[in-house]
């Protein structure tokens, strides 16, 4: 974690470095923009933090072990790209809810199916793609990647056993 964050405020640095010399007028509109989705995503960021330590503190182990863990085999990955799809608020819920359920012990195949189902499948994003490029490409891109995480969970479980891991 301390590199990650070390990694972004060097990124950052060098972003405000480059703005700042774009001139005042360009810093100042980056900083209207940075301090608006901040205020936009702060909230649901928090919330969805919070979502997480709370179901980490409620989820039973039983339930981990059962349907998430590496005995789940093929029905935890089932299980994984169903919630996927049905996750909302797409990354922002679903990567605070991926480091819950990894500390929980559920299985590096079964959180790879969900984080691609997550990614590709997410009915939230359904309508909002219909509109962008209309339903005929929308189900296009969903039927071609219906199969995606089934086939990310796959292969982390190959790549766990090759490698060992």
């Amino acid at each position: 974690m301390k590199l990650t964050a070390i990694i972004f405020i060097a990124l950052l640095g060098a972003l405000i470095f480059y703005t700042w010399l774009q001139g005042t007028q360009t810093f100042s509109l980056a900083l209207e923009n940075s301090l608006k989705q901040l205020l936009g995503f702060a909230p649901i960021l928090i919330m969805a933090i919070i979502m997480a330590a709370f179901v980490e503190t409620i989820m039973p182990q039983d339930f981990v072990e059962k349907w998430l863990s590496e005995e789940s085999g093929l029905r935890g990955i089932l299980l994984a790209w169903g919630a996927g799809i049905i996750t909302p608020g797409g990354g922002i819920v679903g990567m605070p809810l991926v480091a819950t359920l990894y500390k929980a012990g559920a299985s590096l195949p079964v959180l790879m199916t969900y984080l691609t189902s997550l990614v590709t499948l997410s009915f939230i994003r359904i309508p909002i793609e219909a509109s962008f490029y209309g339903w005929k490409i929308t189900f296009l891109r969903i039927g071609v990647s219906l199969i995606l995480p089934l086939i990310a969970g796959g292969l982390t479980y190959l790549f766990i056993k090759v490698y060992q891991i």
